[in-house]
């Protein structure tokens, strides 16, 4: 390594630093949730994405017209489909979500969003930072919340994730010093990592869940895990009646299999690297990533997906119409309940639940021996209709 080497990594760390400094100062400014009863229409913005993304994306929008449709009619509530997410523009234009879909998105209150393919090391495709990742960084959804419900087993879990911060935030931003030597890094912040806290603890204490489990490595990765804990255990100092316990996230993802401790577990608090990982671990429970959706909240804004991929090889083989949609419908479900809808996400959480686990009438399996995504949206909404 050479002194040429040494200040180029600097020049590039300070560059990192003044815009870290930047949010943080932005995201402390923004104060209030949005007031959806205040809202004279509601614009949900469908944002299929790319791979089977279009094909679950749509269908999980019809299911929602069909729920919503006094709403449309009335002028309500306002559908507005976006394209322009495919891997293939992102690519094209050099950035994570181009400018113009942006402005699209910004347009919509809450958003429905299906996977998106992102380039990895060694694909052919340009380094551009995951939609994802860029999604959430711009329209500051700071919380992404996943439930994971099994009745039967005593399991009812969900997780809060810190959706903006740590390895995530500045994940293509590292610095491969000489080709020998290289950094990422991590960030964590006072008012995000509080921000995230007090929803956990609020959802706790809304719902009557009198647990909350703070997730990090904090022996470890002391300096930004260590902030993120200790920052947590004081925000549940405003929360006595709720018990906190604090766990390593190696040994959470051992404990969610042990069946004697892992109904313990009701709300857990924990930064973005460890969320995407334990809750694909924990979505295996109810059936696998394709049976689980999430929330991606924020004070301005909300987006809800999948939390599994777009599955490129299913449209390479020409099965893409037989890709699962039940975790876009999950995520429909968060979407109904944050506009206000409680009503009608029960009433679909419940005729998923007959679908999925109690009836299955129809089963998909992702192949040509099972339905197609088309034909389980449909056996949804007439199964919502039973419901009347």
């Amino acid at each position: 390594m050479n002194e040429v080497q040494i200040e180029n990594a600097l020049n590039k760390f300070k560059e990192l630093l003044i815009e870290q400094d930047s949010r943080n100062q932005k995201i402390k400014s923004t104060k209030d949730f949005k007031d959806f009863k205040s809202l004279d229409k509601i614009i949900i913005g469908v944002c299929g994405g790319d791979g089977i993304g279009p094909i679950i994306t749509n269908e999980a929008a019809n299911v929602l017209k069909f729920i919503l449709k006094d709403d449309v009619d009335s002028g309500k509530v306002e559908f507005k489909y976006i394209d322009g997410l495919t891997i293939e523009n992102r690519a094209k234009v050099m950035k994570a979500i181009p400018d113009d879909v942006m402005e699209e998105l910004k347009a919509c209150d809450v958003i429905l969003k299906g996977p998106t393919t992102t380039p990895q090391q060694g694909d052919g495709l340009p380094n551009i930072e995951s939609a994802n990742v860029a999604m959430r960084k711009a329209l500051d959804l700071f919380a992404n919340v996943r439930p994971v419900k099994i009745p039967e087993e005593n399991i009812d879990w969900t997780f809060f994730r810190e959706n903006t911060e740590g390895a995530y935030a500045v994940g293509s931003k590292g610095v491969d010093v000489d080709g020998e030597l290289a950094f990422d890094f991590v960030v964590t912040t006072t008012e995000g990592t509080e921000r995230i806290a007090k929803l956990a603890y609020e959802y706790a204490r809304n719902n009557k869940k009198d647990r909350v489990s703070i997730i990090t490595k904090a022996n470890i990765i002391k300096t930004t895990d260590g902030k993120f804990l200790n920052l947590c255990k004081n925000i549940a100092k405003d929360y006595p009646e709720i018990t906190t316990d604090e766990w390593y996230i190696d040994i959470t993802t051992a404990k969610l299999i042990d069946k004697k401790r892992r109904t313990d577990f009701k709300v857990f608090v924990l930064p973005n690297l460890y969320g995407d990982i334990i809750t694909d671990e924990a979505a295996e429970f109810q059936g696998g990533v394709g049976t689980a959706g999430s929330a991606n909240i924020g004070k301005k804004y909300a987006m809800f997906e999948a939390i599994h991929g777009s599955a490129p090889r299913m449209i390479k083989e020409g099965r893409g119409q037989y890709a699962d949609p039940c975790s876009m419908l999950r995520a429909a479900v968060l979407l109904l309940s944050h506009i206000g809808k409680q009503e009608e996400a029960d009433k679909l959480e419940k005729a998923l639940d007959i679908c999925m686990i109690t009836e299955k009438k129809m089963v998909i399996t992702g192949r040509d021996n099972g339905c197609t995504c088309e034909e389980f949206g449909k056996y949804v909404m007439e199964t919502l209709k039973t419901l009347d």
